[in-house]
């Protein structure tokens, strides 16, 4: 027993020291980051690039698997993601608006993104977003664009449409919604408050537990609806887990969504264009004549210069058919500037940035 416990303090003081030096070295990484930040003030450069983020992240786990390391590609994300955030906030901390309140699922896609340590301006629509990066009051802003079960999310496409803002980054999040309430009993459970679109997520679990004949009262957010649920007895909210936990809401139950693989994507927007990064996504609108042809013909000008579209859908902005397009490509890839030029008085760029590996 003597010989266990030495050993263990031996390998605790091994991890000490290991620390020791990690902490070192971080310390050392900031004082560059502060560096940096100092050169970007002067210049005017953005401080969140996501083309070199993902660079650092593909050079470090190549170089973890030269040496059979224990860190995989995940894990390695996971780390830097965060350091990346810490180091951004130290070179110039920046408001990142997003769609509110706190706990919401735009709220996790953010702190995903920018870490715990950023300052964040929970908003109530969609639109007051856009308009606090738009008056510079926030660097950036985090909004939903589409769900895997309810399409594309029509205001970001308006708003998208109305303002002069770029999209910089995506972000997929895997959607698992609670039930979760103050209520011992599923029968004591007189109303529920959640988002509209929650409901429907979570159709056949409600009626599977007889919940499906109750009242159901939308609310701005999930969040919201935890908030509310903790203070009013006898009722329950759909959340997320991060939601109920926030509020201090007990769980009933956890992943009630009808589909598992029920993903949101969101958008980081700013006042930028992104570099090339090798593996880029473009989005744009597009509004074509009202004649015969006009979107084959447009369409046809992608397929000739061996441009892959992921994405096409309609939309109707103001009154007219606006559609929504997606490809694999960078709008400074020669062959998407020959489509620009081709299509000037037709197209709006929204943004050139990263492609997620994994899409809706």
């Amino acid at each position: 027993m003597q010989n266990n416990e030495s050993g263990l303090q031996e390998l605790r003081d091994t991890l000490d020291s290991i620390d020791d030096e990690v902490l070192e070295l971080l310390n050392k990484r900031m004082q560059t980051v502060h560096k940096v930040g100092e050169l970007k003030a002067n210049s005017g450069g953005a401080i969140y690039r996501p083309e070199r983020e993902k660079a650092i992240i593909d050079r470090l786990t190549e170089q973890s698997k030269k040496v059979n390391g224990a860190l995989n590609r995940v894990a390695i994300e996971a780390l830097f993601l965060e350091i990346f955030a810490i180091s951004r906030n130290l070179e110039l901390p920046e408001n990142i608006a997003y769609l509110g309140p706190e706990g919401s699922f735009t709220h996790q896609a953010a702190e995903s993104r920018f870490g715990a340590m950023s300052a964040y301006l929970p908003m109530a629509s969609i639109r007051s977003v856009f308009r606090e990066v738009s008056n510079k009051k926030a660097k950036f802003g985090v909004i939903p664009i589409e769900n895997s079960s309810n399409g594309i999310v029509s205001d970001t496409l308006t708003c998208l449409s109305e303002y002069n803002l770029k999209i910089i980054a995506e972000v997929m999040v895997d959607i698992h919604h609670t039930l979760a309430t103050t209520c011992d009993n599923v029968k004591d459970i007189k109303k529920i408050y959640s988002k509209d679109i929650a409901f429907d997520q979570c159709h056949r679990f409600l009626e599977d537990l007889g919940l499906d004949g109750i009242e159901y009262i939308p609310v701005e957010s999930t969040a919201k609806a935890a908030k509310i649920a903790m203070n009013e007895i006898g009722s329950a909210a759909i959340c997320s887990h991060v939601g109920a936990k926030l509020y201090s809401l007990p769980i009933l139950f956890e992943n009630i969504e009808d589909k598992g693989n029920n993903r949101t994507r969101f958008l980081i927007i700013s006042d930028f264009d992104n570099g090339q990064s090798g593996d880029d996504k473009t989005s744009i609108l597009v509004k074509l004549k009202n004649e015969a042809g006009a979107l084959v013909k447009f369409l046809n000008d992608f397929d000739s210069k061996g441009v892959n579209l992921t994405k096409i859908k309609s939309h109707i902005v103001e009154g007219e058919s606006t559609f929504f397009l997606e490809f694999n490509a960078h709008k400074d890839d020669e062959k998407v500037s020959n489509i620009f030029d081709a299509h000037k008085d037709e197209i709006k760029f929204l943004g050139s940035y990263i492609r997620e590996e994994d899409d809706i």
